[in-house]
C-alpha cells in the first residue's frame, strides 16, 4: 500500500512524496492518520538546520512531525489492547498518511465525542503541561508564560488549570496576545517595550513573577524573566534555545537571588510511572482529553488554517521566511486514504 509523507530533503527543502507503508509486525499497529499538527518552532528549527537540532546533528533528510491522530487500520497478531477502528493519539509518527508504530505508543480515545481534529494536538499539549507541571504551582501564585506560539497558548490556558492568579503573557505580537488574553490570560505584555519589566513588576505589585515557562527558546527572553522573576522563584525551560547568544549574570540573577532553573524537555519525563510534577506522556494525554471533553482546554482558536497535503511545502517555505508565520497549521489526511 502506498502511502504520502512530508519530510525535509536539504536545508529549506520541503518534499512531498509517495512511500510504501509497512505491514505491521506482530506487536504493532497501522495508523490511518486523520490530522497532524505543525509544530512551527521545532520543525522550522530542523528545516534551517539550526544549531541543537536532529538535522544539524544528524542531517538529511529529515521526517519533521510529532502530534497526530487517526485510526488504527491493521494490527499485529500480538496486539491486545487496540482493535481495528480505533481511534488513536499518534505520538511522533511523522507528517504522513499512514503510520506504522508499537502498540505502546498509541493511546485509544476512548470518548467517542472528542474530534480528531482536537485530539491530533495531544502530544504539543503534553509538553507545556510538563513545563508547568515542573513548576510546582501553588493555588494563588503568579505565572508568566513567556512566548506565545502554540506551546505558549497551550501553557496559558494550563496554568489557569493549575490556579495561578496573575497569568501573565508575553509576545511581540499583537494578535497573539489578544488571543492570551482570549484564552485567559490576566494580561499580556509585549517584551519589546522599554517599560515591559516595569509592567511585569507592576502586574504582581512588585514582587516579580512567582512562576515563568519560557517558551520562547531566545536567550534573552530567559534574560529578561530573571529579572521579573521573584526571589526564590522559578523557571521552567520549555523552549528550546537553540542559540546562547545572550550573556546573562548567573551570580546577580541566579546564584545570589535563589532562583530554580528548571529543564522541562520531554525527554525528561517517566517513561512509566508518573510522579508529582513529572507525568508520562500517556498520562498527560489522557489529562488533556479530559479537559478537552469537558471544555476547558481549547484547540479550535490557535488552528490558523487546515491545509492539504499538497499546500504543505508552501507552507513550510512561509514559516522559514516569516518572523511571525500563523499560529497553527494542520494537515488533513483524510483524502489520502482511498
Amino acid at each position: 500500500m502506498k502511502g504520502k509523507q512530508v519530510y525535509f530533503e536539504s536545508r529549506g527543502k520541503t518534499v512531498l512524496d509517495s512511500f510504501e507503508v509497512n505491514l505491521p509486525q506482530e506487536h504493532e499497529v497501522a495508523v490511518e492518520i486523520d490530522y497532524s499538527v505543525i509544530s512551527a518552532g521545532t520543525e522550522r528549527a530542523n528545516l534551517l538546520c539550526l544549531p541543537n537540532t536532529a538535522s544539524a546533528e544528524h542531517g538529511f533528510p529529515h521526517y519533521p512531525g510529532y502530534s497526530a491522530a487517526g485510526r488504527v487500520c491493521a494490527k499485529g497478531e500480538q496486539v491486545r489492547n487496540l482493535q481495528v477502528g480505533d481511534r488513536v493519539i499518534v505520538p511522533w509518527g511523522g507528517h504522513r498518511s499512514h503510520t506504522v508504530l508499537e502498540e505502546t505508543r498509541a493511546l485509544k480515545i476512548e470518548d467517542d465525542k472528542i474530534d480528531l481534529l482536537d485530539a491530533a494536538f495531544a502530544q504539543i499539549v503534553s509538553f507545556p503541561f510538563l513545563g508547568v507541571r515542573k513548576l510546582r504551582l501553588e493555588i494563588g501564585e503568579s505565572a508568566m508564560i513567556a512566548g506565545l506560539g502554540l506551546l505558549g497558548m497551550f501553557a496559558v490556558q494550563i496554568a489557569n488549570l493549575s490556579g495561578a492568579i496573575p497569568v501573565l503573557a508575553a509576545d511581540p505580537d499583537p494578535k497573539r496576545r489578544e488571543l492570551a488574553l482570549e484564552l485567559g490570560a490576566t494580561a499580556a505584555f509585549d517584551p519589546s517595550a522599554k517599560d515591559f519589566i516595569s509592567q511585569v513588576m507592576a502586574a504582581t505589585g512588585g514582587k516579580g513573577v512567582n512562576a515563568v515557562v519560557e517558551v520562547t527558546g531566545n536567550a534573552s527572553a530567559l534574560q529578561q524573566a530573571l529579572e521579573y522573576v521573584a526571589w526564590e522563584g522559578r523557571i521552567s525551560l520549555l523552549g528550546c534555545t537553540r542559540i546562547s547568544d545572550a550573556p546573562i549574570d548567573f551570580y546577580k540573577y541566579v546564584h545570589r537571588r535563589g532562583i530554580h532553573l528548571i529543564g522541562a524537555h520531554t525527554m525528561t519525563r517517566p517513561g512509566v510511572e508518573s510522579r508529582p510534577g513529572e507525568w508520562t506522556s500517556h498520562d498527560d494525554f489522557r489529562t488533556f482529553l479530559k479537559f478537552l471533553a469537558a471544555g476547558k482546554i481549547r484547540t479550535r482558536p490557535v488552528i490558523s488554517e487546515i491545509v492539504q497535503p499538497e499546500q504543505v511545502p508552501e507552507v513550510f517555505t512561509k514559516i522559514a521566511e516569516t518572523a511571525n508565520p500563523p499560529l497553527g497549521f494542520v494537515i488533513d489526511w483524510r483524502k489520502t486514504h482511498g
